[in-house]
This record gives structure tokens, sequence and C-alpha cells, in this order.
């Protein structure tokens, strides 16, 4: 540890430009991957915007429950359907079961208007916020 500290100030310009290169990667991965959306503000979100929900979980999950108005695209497929997104000029918000797979479906679009559901379908869960189930389930 004493070795650590002699080399922070012994090369203070080095350890600042490694921190900086940290801070800009976390940014730089957030905005790549889409900003995140708490379930509260989504319904805001909605009203004014009327963006695009998209459903990354698989279909029987999908059918189980899933936010009203949203759109099914496995995570698989979502490839397939980049380019309609993309050319919907409306806002995409990514739904998945944690949050995970949502993230890396905002780097694939890579478009600047891309959010991702805070917590997954998990999170809207947590906080008591309905669910509709597919009529087919």
């Amino acid at each position: 540890m004493a070795r650590f500290l002699e080399f922070i100030q012994n090369h203070p310009i080095l350890v600042g430009i490694l921190l900086s290169l940290i801070v800009a990667y976390f940014w730089l991965d957030g905005q790549q991957s889409g900003r995140k959306i708490s379930p509260q503000a989504l319904g805001p979100l909605i009203s004014q915007q009327q963006p695009i929900l998209v459903d990354l979980r698989d279909g029987k999950d999908f059918k189980a429950g899933h936010i009203v108005g949203s759109r099914h695209i496995p995570y698989a497929q979502l490839k397939d359907h980049v380019e309609e997104l993309r050319a919907s000029g409306k806002p995409v918000v990514f739904i998945c079961k944690m949050g995970q797979s949502a993230g890396a479906a905002g780097r694939l679009l890579g478009t600047k208007d891309v959010y991702r559901l805070d917590g997954g379908i998990l999170g809207w869960q947590s906080q008591g916020l309905p669910l509709v189930k597919s009529k087919t389930a």
C-alpha cells in the first residue's frame, strides 16, 4: 500500500490521466447504451413523446406480463429490426428482465433517443406498477 501511495505522489499526471480515462469510459458507455429511465419517469415520457417500448424478453416471459403498449422483439431478433426502429424517428425504450440486455440493445441501436428501463421489468414490478398478460398466455 505504501508503494501505491508513493507512486501516486511521484506521478500525479499519470494518475490524473488514468482517472480521467476511467470517468470518460463510464460516461461514454452510459451514453452509448442509452440513458436510464426510472419506472416513474416512463409515464410522462410516454404521454409527451410517444416512444416505442420494446420488450426484449423471450416470448414466455412477455406473455406472462408486459407493460401496456410494449412491442415484443426478442433480443436475439433485434438486429432484424434496427433500421425500422431508427427510421421511426421516435424515442425507443428497451425493456428486459433486469436492465443488462437493454443496455446492449441501446448500443446496438446507436441513436441519441434511446432509453433503458432502470431495473428492467423487475424494477417496474417492485414499484407496484401494472403489467398486462397476453390473451394467448
